[in-house]
């Protein structure tokens, strides 16, 4: 049988999308990214710097560089406060590189009116598996003494979903308190296996067949662990759950099994999959698809975190 894959600039735009969708699809190139990696994250700096602050004008939000249990963040507070829940975002960049503590961000401060503190956990291959989960739950730890699970709610993108799906599985293991919301947006939790769309859809410089997923950060971690592979991990009493991807996401099928193990172990999770979109399609600001994408995890967090408020 004939091996088919596409790149997206072989595929038609569906009618389907907004119009500023189809313009962004027909024009979607499958270039790659640079290969030297100093020049790979300079690049991935200069649009978080570029495109976070036309984010950051458009919607008042302020944003301070800071630290927490020793760990570099980036804190973001909205022109208008509604709650005291704090959102926790593990960034997305395939491990070795910033994309998306800046633009992850800025709209799910002004939209859930909280504030979100974004972990600039140290990146792959300099520091492989499991730096990044350990910078993760010491900024966890920090916010859960001073605020307590219940005002936490905790979300990443492609690598940061992964990110977060080891950080629930790390802490339940270790009893501590889970956020009250989790946020798995275009990402896997299953490292050890590649899903079908990734057949599909990943960029042909991207298709490594020798070695696995996040195989910088992974190093000589075994992915048939659930401390890497977090899908093979009993998941029964993790927090509810939203999950978003799209139907042209390379990681489409692993969003979608990490959702079907989720209701497999009992776990209130939500599946939100957007038509014609790519892998990660919010970091394309001015789609109507993107803004869709960031309203709705604003309210899966803003309706979880006040859920636990208590009664005034």
């Amino acid at each position: 049988m004939q091996r088919i894959s596409f790149e997206m600039d072989d595929i038609p735009a569906p009618l389907t999308v907004s119009s500023e969708a189809r313009r962004a699809l027909e024009g979607l190139s499958a270039a790659a990214t640079p290969e030297d990696l100093t020049a790979h994250r300079a690049m991935c700096d200069r649009v978080q710097r570029e495109l976070g602050s036309i984010q950051l004008a458009r919607h008042g939000v302020q944003m301070h560089e800071g630290e927490v249990a020793g760990v570099a963040v980036r804190i973001y507070v909205p022109p208008a406060t509604r709650g005291d829940g704090v959102l926790l975002n593990l960034h997305g960049g395939g491990f070795i590189v910033d994309a998306g503590s800046v633009t992850e961000n800025v709209p799910i401060a002004a939209y859930t009116g909280m504030k979100v503190i974004a972990v600039r956990y140290r990146l792959a291959p300099e520091h492989p598996f499991p730096a990044a989960v350990e910078d993760a739950e010491s900024v966890y730890q920090a916010l859960l003494a001073e605020h307590g699970a219940s005002r936490l709610a905790l979300y990443g993108t492609s690598a940061g979903a992964c990110l977060c799906a080891q950080l629930v599985v790390r802490l339940r293991g270790k009893g501590a308190p889970l956020p009250r919301a989790l946020g798995f947006f275009s990402g896997t939790a299953d490292l050890s296996r590649r899903g079908d769309s990734e057949s599909f859809f990943r960029p042909a410089a991207e298709r490594l067949p020798d070695t696995g997923q996040f195989f910088e950060y992974v190093a000589r971690g075994d992915r048939s662990t659930p401390a890497v592979s977090p899908m093979l991990a009993d998941l029964r009493g993790l927090p509810p759950t939203l999950c978003i991807a799209g139907t042209r996401d390379f990681m489409l099928s692993q969003t979608a099994l990490f959702h079907q193990a989720l209701l497999a172990a009992n776990v209130d999770a939500r599946l939100l999959v957007f038509e014609a979109m790519p892998h990660a399609h919010w970091i394309f600001l001015d789609l109507p698809e993107s803004d869709q994408a960031f309203r709705a995890m604003a309210h899966f967090f803003t309706a979880r975190l006040r859920a636990a408020s208590p009664p005034a």
